[in-house]
């Protein structure tokens, strides 16, 4: 199966690293135009530089725009008014126990993970119907079947990620638009790399390592017993995105390693 993204421009929200810059690589190399965001121009143009050396086909923009506003999205809009392919990617995680997560924490995951995602898709999904083709993709988590007790306020929002997902799909139904929601597990991303730093120091193990043991700790379920890396998100991603998957639809795919224990 060769996948062929040539002439379709792809836009993945907060895709400056980690899952979201392996996304924008992948379809980058499948022939997409790809327009990368972030928050700060400096650190969007040097993601972009980066995806031009690391093999992209397509052509590679910028949009620095900070999607967790309303303001924000609508910036997007107005510098990238059309795109075939909406990775909503855009997200933040925080641990914090349930009675130390004040209003701030809640709003502040529900403006990014959520509000960022309905803006745009609002924005890109009409001209996709237009045009009969489309995928709007929304990078949720395992964590919206299985809420982290850590964090519960993250996986609530990613509950409303995979909602909205499901009833956009609903909503564009008889059209050649899709809308999907991806479910990645434990991921060694960026974030995940930097949060185990002072362990790599102290213990002398590798990120891989010190990831598969959190994993067998506190994600037990998990049937491939490991992290996974970025590039098996972003390879799920790339097939939802391309014309293969025509017929998956409203659908909620796993990468989450087996962990969520249900068939």
């Amino acid at each position: 199966m060769q996948i062929d993204l040539t002439g379709k421009t792809a836009l993945v929200t907060g895709s400056t690293e980690g899952i979201g810059y392996a996304i924008a690589r992948q379809l980058a190399r499948a022939g997409a135009d790809v327009v990368v965001n972030g928050r700060t121009e400096e650190k969007t143009a040097k993601a972009a530089e980066r995806l031009r050396a690391e093999g992209a086909k397509g052509s590679v923009a910028i949009a620095a725009a900070d999607v967790s506003t309303a303001e924000g999205c609508a910036a997007l809009v107005a510098k990238v008014p059309h795109v075939d392919i909406l990775i909503n990617n855009a997200g933040i995680f925080q641990p914090i126990d349930f009675f130390e997560a004040d209003d701030a924490v809640w709003d502040r995951h529900w403006q990014v993970n959520v509000m960022s995602a309905v803006r745009l898709s609002r924005a890109y999904l009409p001209g996709m119907q237009k045009q009969d083709w489309g995928r709007v993709i929304f990078i949720a988590s395992e964590s919206g079947f299985n809420i982290p007790v850590e964090m519960i306020h993250y996986g609530v929002s990613k509950t409303a990620d995979i909602a909205v997902a499901r009833g956009l799909a609903k909503r564009m139904a008889g059209t050649g638009v899709t809308v999907n929601s991806v479910l990645p597990g434990p991921t060694l991303s960026e974030g995940v790399e930097a949060m185990l730093a002072d362990e790599r120091a102290k213990t002398g193990k590798s990120s891989e390592e010190l990831a598969a043991a959190f994993v067998k700790q506190h994600r037990s379920s998990s049937i491939i017993q490991r992290a996974a890396s970025v590039d098996e998100i972003a390879n799920i991603v790339t097939y939802l995105a391309s014309p293969f998957a025509s017929a998956t639809t409203g659908a909620s795919v796993r990468v989450d390693g087996g962990l969520i224990d249900s068939l």
